[in-house]
C-alpha cells in the first residue's frame, strides 16, 4: 500500500467533513436568528450547532491539519518554496480562523448575546465556498 496515497485519502476525507460543517453551520445560524422568539426552536438549533461544531467540525479540522502536515513531511519541506502551496496554506489558515469565528458565533447565540443578522450569516456562508474553489484549483493545477 502506498503510504502517501493513504494519508492523502485521509486528508481529503477530513477536508470534506470539515467543509460540510463550514457550509452548514452558518445556515443553521440563519434559522436560529430568524426563530429567536421561539424558545423550543432555538433549543433545537443550539443542540444541532453544538454537535456539528464540536463532534464534526473541530475534529475534522484537526484531522485535516494532522494529515496535511504528514503529507508535507512525505513531500518534503521544499514544497513550501512553491507559491501555489504558500497560497493554499494561507487560505487553510483563514479557514481555520473562520472556523474559530463560527465557534464564537455559536457561543453568542447560545448566550443570547448575538448581534449578527440572518443576512450576515447568509453572506459569510459564501466564504468557505470561495476558498474551497481556489484551494482545489491550486492543488490540482499548481499554476504558480
Amino acid at each position: 500500500m502506498n503510504i502517501y496515497l493513504l494519508f492523502k485519502s485521509l486528508h481529503l476525507i477530513a477536508v470534506v467533513s470539515w467543509m460540510a460543517g463550514l457550509l452548514y453551520l452558518p445556515r443553521i445560524f440563519v434559522y436560529h436568528v430568524e426563530n429567536k422568539e421561539k424558545k423550543e426552536a432555538t433549543n433545537i438549533f443550539e443542540v444541532m450547532e453544538r454537535k456539528l461544531f464540536f463532534y464534526i467540525m473541530r475534529p475534522a479540522m484537526i484531522f485535516t491539519w494532522v494529515f496535511g502536515l504528514v503529507l508535507i513531511y512525505l513531500n518534503g519541506i521544499e514544497i513550501f518554496t512553491q507559491l501555489w502551496f504558500q497560497i493554499k496554506i494561507v487560505l487553510v489558515i483563514l479557514l481555520s480562523a473562520y472556523n474559530d469565528f463560527l465557534g464564537k458565533c455559536l457561543i453568542s447565540l447560545k448566550n443570547s448575546t448575538n448581534t449578527k443578522t440572518a443576512k450576515f450569516f447568509r453572506i459569510i456562508n459564501e466564504i468557505p465556498t470561495v476558498i474551497l474553489i481556489i484551494v482545489v484549483f491550486l492543488a490540482i493545477f499548481k499554476p504558480i
